[in-house]
């Protein structure tokens, strides 16, 4: 059992380690793609600002309206109250009422409005802030990273120019080698051709009678007896 649980546990790693060379692998690709998660999540948060800020505006222009509209309704109950017509007066003071209850919840629909887009303001300012400097962050990773491949592609191009260079220079010492040779062998052809003709035509010379062959010891002789005379 402690073996299988071993082998299990060396086969967990061996699934995150190739999951986190997937990563490593893909890492830019992915850091782009949560910017771009970041950049969406935020701007349907300014959506929602939108649509809250909206919604406060309704509320307000109920207000306003709502406000007016017990002015207007006061003016009539004391009007009521002048003519001595109590009961019109308490109808309109009634709807006086109605209006104020109206106001009273449209001024808290108002404020929660307003409370939750001032909050949203915020969290929106910061978020901007923080994927703007995440932004240039990834701007500054990708730079550093081609300028690493570019490092990494001129020391493979370096070392592999290298190594066809000492391939080159073995390839130009055997050329200049097997050159050598051959002309070795040109001149060494060259002093065989030569000697052969003067041989040829020593022979024909002697054959001719206009120059003697090999010296006979009787010239020898000869030509001794008439250094002595």
């Amino acid at each position: 059992m402690n073996i299988w649980a071993k082998m299990m546990t060396a086969l967990r790693g061996g699934v995150n380690e190739a999951g986190e060379a997937v990563v490593d692998s893909q890492a830019l690709r992915i850091l782009d793609q949560e910017v771009r998660d970041a950049s969406e999540e935020l701007k349907k948060s300014k959506e929602s600002l939108v649509a809250i800020i909206a919604r406060q505006k309704v509320a307000e222009e109920n207000m306003a309206k709502l406000k007016r509209d017990i002015e207007e309704y006061e003016g009539y109950a004391l009007k009521a109250l002048e003519k001595g017509d109590d009961a019109l007066a308490h109808e309109v003071a009634q709807k006086i009422a109605d209006f104020e209850n109206q106001l009273v919840t449209e001024q808290e629909t108002a404020k929660a409005f307003a409370d939750n887009a001032a909050k949203l303001k915020s969290a929106t300012k910061v978020a901007e802030a923080n994927i703007k400097r995440l932004k240039q962050q990834v701007d500054t990773v990708k730079a550093t990273d081609s300028v690493q491949q570019a490092q990494k592609a001129v020391a493979e191009r370096h070392s592999g120019s290298n190594s066809r260079m000492r391939t080159a220079m073995d390839s130009l010492e055997r050329i200049k080698e097997k050159q050598s040779l051959n002309a070795a062998k040109m001149d060494a052809a060259s002093e065989l051709s030569v000697e052969n003709h003067d041989s040829s035509l020593q022979e024909k010379l002697q054959q001719a009678g206009i120059t003697s062959g090999e010296k006979q010891a009787d010239d020898v002789l000869a030509r001794l007896k008439k250094s002595k005379s």
